[in-house]
């Protein structure tokens, strides 16, 4: 009996290894098969973003992308593209270039779509919208968009983009601040100026080379008014940023023509605690 039970042991552990030897050689089979696996397309155009929403003061370029899902090409990629929605060219936009066609250069990923806006601001807060939809592509070995037309919403993956313009208010935008004190000017650039309401504005970074305030270090905002005859109120006003007991105030001005903001500023600065000194200086706004 014991002979047997040592022969069925023996056998059934011959069984298990070659069940083992099998399933390893089914692993190493489909691994391999795996790794072998590399992707070979469709390669496809599509643009970069699906949506963008920028505000009409931007003065810089809107930058709407097109780029290569694929190997670099050592030719270039010429794409054909569409443009429809309510924003009005020559009104809301304009496309500097070649209208209608975006190449992606010789190894390259991208191409590039430059859409400049026109600042009509009009104290009328509503948007409009671009809509840009491939529609060729050479070589014609690319197809446009990923996916099929059910799986993009509506047309295939990437293969439009729309862009969002919002209304901004009159003054609103980005402008480079210009100030002298005696013989000496300082300049800042990229201050904002933004308003919900088309009436009070706040301008941020508004500190440019004062004296007394340590201005490397501190970036206080500033309030003005507009009276809607290209004058300007600034309202009594205190800062977290400043001293409890200075304030500011004053009065400006808007150029129809420049759109150059002119502000007439006056700060009283307690120096000491029986002394108050004010201190009247002129900034100027350009857009930029």
């Amino acid at each position: 009996m014991k002979r047997i039970f040592l022969h069925r042991e023996v056998k059934t552990g011959w069984v298990g290894l070659l069940v083992a030897i099998a399933f390893g050689w089914l692993a190493v089979g489909c691994e391999e098969q795996d790794l072998d696996r590399t992707f070979q397309g469709p390669y496809f155009v599509r643009f970069t973003d699906s949506t963008m929403t920028v505000k009409e003061s931007v003065s810089k370029p809107v930058v709407v992308r097109v780029h290569n899902v694929g190997p670099q090409q050592t030719t270039p990629i010429t794409v054909n593209y569409a443009i429809s929605g309510s924003a009005r060219e020559g009104r809301d936009f304009t496309i500097p270039g070649t209208k209608g066609t975006v190449v992606i250069p010789a190894n390259r990923n991208f191409g590039e779509i430059q859409v400049q806006l026109i600042n009509n601001a009009n104290n009328i807060l509503e948007s409009q919208s671009l809509t840009f939809t491939l529609t060729g592509v050479q070589p014609n070995t690319f197809q446009l968009g990923l996916g099929s037309s059910a799986e993009g919403g509506g047309g295939r993956l990437g293969r439009s983009m729309t862009l969002t313009i919002q209304d901004d208010c009159l003054f609103g935008g980005t402008y480079t601040g210009t100030m002298r004190v005696g013989t000496q000017t300082a300049t800042v650039s990229d201050i904002d100026i933004s308003s919900s309401d088309c009436k009070q504005y706040t301008i941020s970074n508004w500190n440019i080379g004062i004296p007394f305030f340590s201005f490397d270090a501190i970036k206080p905002t500033l309030r003005f008014i507009d009276n809607g005859d290209n004058s300007l109120t600034i309202p009594a006003q205190g800062n977290s940023d400043l001293n409890t007991t200075d304030t500011l105030r004053g009065t400006g001005a808007w150029n129809p023509r420049n759109r150059v903001i002119t502000l007439n500023l006056e700060a009283k600065l307690r120096l000491s605690n029986n002394r108050d000194t004010v201190l009247r200086y002129v900034q100027t706004y350009t857009p930029q």
